[in-house]
């Protein structure tokens, strides 16, 4: 009985290491539809890209877990808020990446991009987890289930599900107040991220639909605009993207002199889109602030109540657990001063 009894307590032991195993990992699927095996707790990340996986990490996790990430010296609100972020190491980021830096930091997982296959795959090599982002290449409907796989990343389901229950909640304000505004009365929008007319259609359709207007070159793809084609569209508004030194380019845009006959310059119908702590025209939790400030912009009495400064502030606080002075919420909005 004896032989017996030390057998089932040792088959016991091994289904017990097993399970105590199985518990110290989990699986989740990144944004390239790849299934990663990652540890329960995640306490070691090293971010390899930006695209606002900064801010959703410090809105489902913790800043303190954050090992190595390339400069966030184009963000200085966000530096403001995270100064832990200043000092960090740089590994590298997308394709282009420092695997020595990468190997000595022992990260629990490495967060790219779905852009970056050569990166991934140096990373994978050295059987570390990658979880690839969206870096730019979301809508504004896909990027919620980037919002709830790092929620479910950071075990922290709730504060994802929150986060898209205001997108929701801003986005259904926009379309509700749209309602009274017939589609042929609807502003068009040439949306544009440098002086030389390029143009982004994946998000910029996005942003500029779900901010109640109607982006002209929504059938062209990614390219470069030339002034005639711009001519030929001659929209009612144009909304520039900041450059990554801070800078806009939006007087050697109204000072080209191919541009001069556009309607909206001629109308003072030119501005920048405010950074808060990420660019508000790329895809990010801020996103949704950005949404509110574009439809503002093109419908200033239909959004007349909106107080920027004001839904800055919640979302500061609520997102962020940052106190937003009403001095550096009109800071942010202040590029088109």
């Amino acid at each position: 009985y004896s032989t017996i009894l030390l057998l089932f307590l040792f088959i016991g032991l091994i289904t017990f290491t097993q399970v105590a195993g199985d518990a110290t990992t989990r699986t989740l699927t990144d944004m390239g539809g790849n299934e990663i095996t990652i540890p329960t707790d995640i306490e070691r990340i090293v971010v390899a890209c930006q695209g606002g996986v900064a801010q959703e990490i410090v809105i489902m996790g913790s800043p303190e877990t954050v090992v190595a990430m390339s400069s966030m010296n184009m963000f200085p609100m966000f530096v403001k808020m995270y100064p832990n972020f200043k000092d960090l190491p740089n590994a590298g980021s997308f394709d282009d990446l420092n695997m020595d830096t990468i190997l000595k930091l022992k990260p629990d997982v490495v967060i790219n991009s779905v852009t970056a296959s050569k990166g991934n795959a140096k990373i994978t090599e050295n059987d570390i987890p990658v979880f690839q982002a969206y870096t730019g290449k979301a809508t504004a409907d896909t990027i919620y289930n980037e919002f709830r796989a790092f929620g479910e990343l950071f075990n922290n389901p709730e504060k994802a599900e929150e986060l898209i229950s205001y997108w929701d909640e801003k986005k259904n304000f926009i379309n509700d107040r749209m309602k009274s505004i017939p589609e042929d009365e609807r502003k068009t929008v040439f949306y544009t991220s440098n002086k030389d007319l390029g143009t982004d259609t994946n998000w910029g359709v996005s942003y500029v639909a779900t901010s109640g207007g109607i982006n002209v070159a929504k059938n062209l793809g990614d390219a470069k605009v030339n002034p005639e084609k711009l001519a030929e569209w001659d929209p009612d508004v144009i909304i520039i993207r900041g450059n990554t030194d801070g800078t806009y380019p939006d007087q050697e845009i109204i000072s080209n002199p191919q541009l001069s006959g556009l309607s909206a310059i001629k109308n003072g119908e030119i501005y920048n889109v405010p950074m808060g702590g990420f660019w508000w025209d790329r895809p990010s939790p801020e996103s949704a602030l950005g949404f509110l400030w574009l439809a503002k912009i093109l419908y200033p009495d239909t959004f007349k109540e909106v107080d920027m400064v004001s839904e800055m502030k919640s979302f500061f606080k609520n997102f962020y657990r940052y106190d937003l002075s009403d001095e550096e919420a009109n800071e942010i909005l202040s590029v088109n001063n």
